[in-house]
């Protein structure tokens, strides 16, 4: 499924689609965490924001721009350096 499609589903309220995007970079946005905060909580955290901001709010992903794996990515590493200021 690309990911303009699964935009339209998360922009329909589909939650399956949250658990396939999710399932497809779940594991490496937690990985790019852990590498910036230098913690698995912290990491956890992080993670579970940048997925519900796209479930939240899953037009300010824009397939024109990029990649999902590239957006999610993004937020990640900017939640991250936040969090490892914080924390």
């Amino acid at each position: 499924m690309s990911d303009r499609e699964l935009r339209a589903r998360l922009t329909a309220g589909d939650l399956d689609a949250l658990a396939d995007v999710y399932d497809r970079h779940g594991p490496y946005v937690y990985g790019v965490a852990v590498a910036i905060t230098g913690s698995r909580a912290y990491a956890e955290e992080v993670t579970q924001n940048v997925f519900v901001a796209l479930w939240e709010l899953p037009s300010s992903y824009d397939p024109g721009l990029g990649s999902l794996r590239g957006w999610l990515v993004s937020r990640a590493l900017h939640e991250s350096a936040r969090r490892a200021k914080v924390g």
